[in-house]
């Protein structure tokens, strides 16, 4: 069952007059259990590198608790389960489960090149993950998700010009704990999310051994009956599937009161299907796809687009207490390798002929060899309370890797192919920073905080081998090597003032910048390589943060707006590979808001809002259009001018793509208490997502508005909460939204589908 446009907003509407609240948002979904008493729960953040409560932080920080996470990913769903759920932050993939790509406050990166760099920036247990494969490794037995809006780059280096993404798992204790949520769903979803661990000797060493798995059967058609030139085997159920299995084992050694030394490693092994493109699913001056079945393809090449990535990872933190301060050392390495392979033009070529011969062929896969990721990052920070704090410290950075990239001719079992057409490169990123931060409260309840970094960042693309046709001949005339180096310095500056102990006031001014990036994989194409120089920000927020009613109502509100210089922006050439430039700037303002409330014992409701305006500036940069076949195949509602046989328009004024003019969610948790001390519980979320441009030029077609998903959960929850039995629903009303398009095929990419199961969760 799906609901009209119309239908949408008045269920939203419905569940909004039902919680009797204004659309301020939360951060907080009530979906997870409610705290003991009628107050909330008081949220502790380390969004300053130090524990402090939500409400005196000068960030604009969103928060979701493990148990919140677990509810949304329950229905075998990822951290992109979190778009909607944050004001300010969206997310989406147009590769599968092995590439997300975030944004916050309309801010991100659209390429979906291996070697792409983004403005969010991914914080694992105080490890950055910087390449796109590592920002999707998945997030189990997490304690708490902090979504940091706005440049976070004293703290947290460069590429955090829109802001950051902080997981924090749950940590080894020197007492027994353990929990475990386990769920069956539809298409047989299978998720287990579980970690136990307590002391080996008391007092001085514990562990903790958390685990994940999830898998979903294949439950998408491939309908192509006709012959394949790479044996693409067709069939039902053939794809939309995965296996997602991962472990992490953490050491905490405690010896004394003043050295702590907690060791992890992790291991990921993943294999799915990447994501499905639906052809002509667009038509021409409409943005309707209901008439698209979403279980169903037609592919005639990719052999039903396989991915398939293993990932490693191990890390060191070592803080010393010395008194009047605190020495701490985070050293960590990560690797990856893995490929993911599709059907880029998203149907058969047989299907769409032009005078009589198939057209629009298209494959692709790209391959990380191997990924070598080091970090190491020293902190010297003051203890204590005193109305004077600092820490200052230094941060090394070195990443490396080979990747691969094939193009269709590679595959072929026909007398076309070409084993020669791929290509290899190199990859290297170092970059190293030192910082500053420190805070003063100049009078009770008046507190300037002040950080500065500065950071030289380095990239270097190496084209070690081109593509040549099948005799072994190569044409490719571009660069072979590029090296680009950003030396730039990031600050910020923050007030906060305790009107009382209920109401806080704020205001905070940043820069930030993203380092150079390369883009090598046109070479593949025989293209040479784009580049784009660092990109920097100015932003400025200010907000209202407030605890009222005796801790029985939260709510936070930041208004913000920001300048982005240089910004570097990714479009499409006439193979569908991405260009990267830089625009001269792009500007935008606007609002979140976040909102909890307990009215009473058994009833915790939150809500969520967030209003974006974002616009482009610069007259002389245009972006390439839909075009196949040297014909423009959508409708462009920007001014437009012919170079050659392509066609550009002119994107100056238009809104960034991924940034939805407004985001909305509402949910509600029910408890009724029974004799034995259990409660039977009802709890339901929505999100609803404004006007969201996917390209960078106007269209008729390549938008979304008004999307929505909703979720249910009705359960028992033992006395104690020990354990929990329910039955859940993820996007109930099996909407199908547009999420992505591949713009020279009219191709969509979809939601997940709906998904209805069970659950169990316990603990100790």
């Amino acid at each position: 069952m799906t609901f009209s446009k119309t239908g949408r907003a008045l269920l939203l509407s419905t569940a909004l007059g039902a919680l009797s609240l204004p659309l301020a948002a939360g951060a907080q979904d009530a979906a997870s259990a409610p705290a003991a008493d009628d107050q909330l729960s008081e949220i502790v953040v380390t969004a300053e590198r130090r524990s402090e409560n939500l409400q005196k932080v000068p960030v604009s920080v969103g928060v979701v608790q493990g148990d919140q996470l677990r509810n949304f990913t329950a229905g075998g769903g990822d951290i992109l389960e979190l778009a909607a759920r944050v004001p300010g932050l969206y997310a989406e993939t147009t590769t599968g489960r092995i590439f997300p790509r975030f944004y916050i406050r309309g801010l991100g990166n659209i390429d979906f090149y291996l070697g792409a760099s983004q403005p969010v920036s991914i914080i694992q247990d105080d490890v950055v993950l910087e390449h796109v494969v590592l920002k999707s490794n998945p997030v189990f037995d997490v304690n708490q998700v902090e979504v940091l809006r706005g440049p976070q780059g004293s703290l947290f280096g460069r590429n955090t010009t829109a802001g950051i993404i902080k997981f924090d798992t749950i940590r080894p204790s020197m007492d027994w704990q353990g929990r475990a949520q386990a769920s069956y769903g539809s298409y047989n979803t299978v998720t287990f999310d579980g970690g136990v661990g307590g002391p080996i000797v008391a007092d001085k060493l514990a562990f903790r051994v958390s685990g994940l798995y999830q898998r979903r059967d294949d439950w998408v058609d491939n309908v192509y009956s006709g012959p394949s030139a790479d044996g693409t085997k067709t069939g039902k159920d053939v794809m939309g599937g995965f296996e997602e299995k991962d472990a992490r084992l953490q050491l905490l050694l405690q010896p004394n009161e003043t050295l702590s030394m907690l060791t992890s490693v992790h291991a990921r092994d993943y294999s799915g299907t990447s994501t499905l493109f639906h052809r002509a699913a667009l038509k021409k001056g409409s943005n309707d796809v209901s008439a698209e079945p979403r279980g169903v393809v037609a592919y005639d090449e990719a052999n039903n687009n396989p991915q398939a990535y293993k990932t490693y990872g191990a890390s060191e933190h070592i803080a010393i207490d010395m008194g009047p301060v605190t020495l701490t050392s985070i050293t960590a390495y990560e690797t990856t390798s893995g490929y993911s392979r599709g059907d880029t033009d998203g149907g058969a070529a047989a299907n769409f002929p032009v005078n009589g011969v198939a057209n629009g062929f298209g494959q692709s896969q790209g391959q990380v060899r191997d990924l070598d990721q080091l970090t190491q990052e020293v902190r010297l920070a003051s203890n204590g309370n005193a109305a004077f704090k600092w820490q200052l410290g230094g941060m090394y950075f070195d990443s490396r890797d080979t990747t691969d990239f094939y193009q269709r001719a590679y595959f072929l079992t026909t007398a076309a192919n070409n084993p020669n057409n791929w290509v290899r490169l190199r990859n290297k990123n170092d970059s190293w920073a030192v910082f500053g931060q420190a805070s003063y409260e100049v009078v009770p309840g008046f507190t300037i905080t002040a950080g500065g970094r500065y950071t030289k960042d380095t990239k270097e693309t190496r084209l070690v081998r081109t593509t040549a046709n099948a005799a072994g001949v190569a044409t490719y005339a571009g660069r072979r090597y590029v090296k680009l180096t950003g030396k730039e310095p990031s600050w910020d500056l923050s007030a906060l003032y305790e009107v009382s102990p209920e109401v806080s006031l704020y205001a905070r001014v940043a820069r930030g910048f993203r380092g150079p990036t390369i883009q090598g994989r046109s070479a593949v194409f025989n293209s040479d390589f784009t580049t784009a120089d660092s990109e920097t920000i100015m932003s400025y927020e200010g907000g209202i943060k407030t605890n009222l009613f005796d801790n029985r109502l939260r709510f936070n509100l930041t208004g913000f707006a920001w300048r982005v210089k240089d910004i570097q922006l990714n479009g499409n050439d006439v193979n569908g590979n991405g260009v990267l430039f830089n625009a001269d700037k792009a500007d935008a303002y606007g609002m979140e808001a976040d909102l909890e409330a307990r009215p009473f014992e058994n009833l915790t409701l939150s809500a969520g809002l967030s209003l974006l305006h974002t616009k482009i500036k610069d007259k002389n940069v245009y972006a390439q259009v839909c075009i196949l076949n040297g014909v423009v195949v959508c409708t462009v509602e920007d001014p437009t001018i012919r170079v050659g046989a392509n066609t550009f328009a002119q994107i100056d004024g238009n809104p960034l793509p991924n940034a939805p003019k407004y985001t909305a969610n509402v949910a509600a948790r029910y408890d009724i208490p029974l004799g034995n001390g259990g409660k039977l519980f009802a709890s339901t979320d929505w999100n609803i997502q404004g006007y969201t441009n996917f390209v960078l030029y106007r269209t008729k077609e390549f938008y979304s508005k008004g999307d929505f998903e909703g979720g249910l959960k009705l359960g028992y929850t033992a006395p104690d909460g020990k354990y929990e039995i329910a039955a859940f629903a993820r996007n109930i009303t099996g909407e199908k939204n547009l999420k992505g398009v591949i713009e020279n095929y009219m191709a969509a990419v979809f939601n997940e589908p709906r998904i209805i199961g069970v659950s169990l969760s316990g603990k100790l």
